[in-house]
């Protein structure tokens, strides 16, 4: 088959001219749809446009189609390309809201959340599905899936920017049981992608971002069976985060794959800190694993919580807040680990309401090479999020110190970032993100979608 048949239906190439010069025939796309389409003066529209973070509220779409069938999602794209803004929403947890986009067409995919476990361990899951949902439906068949920790976050974000999580150095990122998806593209094509049958699209999907390629409808996820796990939290006393993240660095990069642990810092005079994980196994087996970390830091904790859980519970014990929290956050990558964790704790210092929180990669996630999938950060030691609470009144003094973060971990030479922690005032973002794998995403993105009706601040488009 010839390249351009390939990716261009017949007409596809002019759509973007006809296009705009006719407005958006709201009327004709809620008689097409088997879902509803909701206007701003329509009941239930402010519900519906409203994303996870509130200072995101100004971002009002001109309206938000709840799709039900992959029909509604072709008829959405198709009514509203190059017209409009479009965008796809699930959780609604796009950290600086381009899952609403304003004066434009919001393609909700919450009702497309059926989860169903195959006898095979497959799993089919809707894009719209959460991940409380998608993790109550494997712990029935007693399945796991890595992927995120706040119940509320929508799989198709997760799985599109790469999917870190608390099981990642046992059983890899979510995008790396990725086996298949079913995509509308922007010219309103409906493809099963996979590695056999799409094999470039395939790739930019594990890790390329979401909202760059189409609306993806569907997953398909390979599954291992279920372990027994132990959840933990160590908590240290204020003042001494330097000695415990001097000790951590070097214990969860000798640590077995099946550790997973992170480092909170809170801000503060003086910052606080406590390491907090899951262990694939017992607890009697994880114990001694604390203990290391304990001695090698000498300091003594002033809280420890170790708990055997179930699959399903393990992961509850790691969820965010359920209601909607305003924030801003931003993110760094540690290709190694920090060499002077003094000096990372006192960019930390005074900012109260802030937290630097590395999550440790590793193990099987760097059994993946860099470009194998769209992912690039497998080799790296963790990645750094920078999340800091805030209110409409104090946003802009919040990003600034964010800000000031931000640059201050560049200055200690930790670069990069992790897309699913978007942030469009971070320098460079398109080789923060996406480092030696952004040329072929770029041209990808371009074969799917050479009108740019995907456009967004920080889409492949703009890279």
């Amino acid at each position: 088959m010839a390249r351009d048949s390939l990716f261009h239906a017949p007409g596809a190439a002019s759509l973007g001219t006809d296009a705009r010069r006719t407005k958006v025939d709201w009327d004709g796309l809620r008689q097409r749809m088997r879902g509803t389409l909701l206007r701003p003066k329509d009941p239930g529209f402010e519900d519906a446009r409203k994303l996870f973070n509130p200072l995101n509220d100004d971002h009002v779409p001109a309206a938000v189609a709840q799709c039900e069938s992959v029909a509604d999602v072709r008829e959405s794209v198709l009514a509203a390309a190059n017209r409009v803004p479009l965008a796809a929403r699930s959780g609604g947890h796009s950290y600086v809201g381009y899952s609403a986009p304003h004066g434009g067409l919001a393609v909700d995919l919450r009702r497309m959340s059926a989860v169903e476990v195959q006898p095979d361990g497959t799993a089919i899951v809707g894009a719209g599905a959460i991940l409380r949902d998608i993790y109550h439906a494997l712990g029935q068949a007693n399945r796991c899936l890595p992927a995120g920790s706040c119940f509320t976050v929508g799989i198709a974000g997760v799985t599109l920017g790469g999917g870190i999580g608390v099981l990642q150095r046992k059983f890899g990122l979510t995008c790396d049981h990725l086996v298949a998806a079913e995509i509308v593209t922007a010219d309103g094509r409906t493809l099963t992608v996979s590695a056999s049958r799409t094999p470039d699209l395939f790739w930019a999907l594990r890790g390329g971002g979401g909202g760059n390629f189409g609306v993806v409808t569907q997953f398909t996820f390979s599954t291992d069976p279920a372990p027994a796990l132990t959840v933990f939290v160590i908590g240290f006393p204020s003042g001494k985060v330097t000695e415990v993240m001097a000790a951590w660095q070097p214990w969860i990069t000798a640590a077995p794959r099946e550790v997973w642990a992170n480092l909170n810092i809170s801000g503060g005079d003086p910052p606080s800190c406590r390491v907090a994980g899951c262990f694939v196994g017992p607890s009697v087996a994880c114990h001694p694993l604390l203990d290391d970390l304990i001695t090698r830091s000498n300091v003594a904790p002033n809280k420890r919580t170790v708990q055997d859980r179930d699959y399903f519970n393990a992961m509850r014990f790691f969820t965010g807040k359920p209601d909607r929290e305003s924030f801003v956050a931003s993110s760094r990558v540690l290709s190694t680990p920090a060499a002077d964790p003094g000096a990372i704790v006192g960019l930390l210092t005074g900012r109260t309401g802030m937290a630097l929180i590395l999550d440790a990669l590793g193990g099987a996630v760097a059994d993946v090479g860099a470009q194998q999938t769209a992912f690039p950060h497998r080799s790296a030691f963790a990645t750094a999020q920078i999340y800091a609470s805030a209110t409409a009144a104090s946003e802009a003094e919040v990003k600034r110190s964010v800000g000031e973060v931000v640059t201050g971990l560049g200055a200690q030479g930790i670069g990069g970032g992790y897309v699913n922690y978007i942030d469009p005032a971070l320098p460079d973002w398109p080789r923060s993100y996406y480092g030696p794998n952004l040329e072929r995403l770029r041209s990808i993105a371009h074969d799917y979608d050479p009108d740019k009706v995907f456009d967004f601040r920080q889409g492949l488009s703009r890279a």
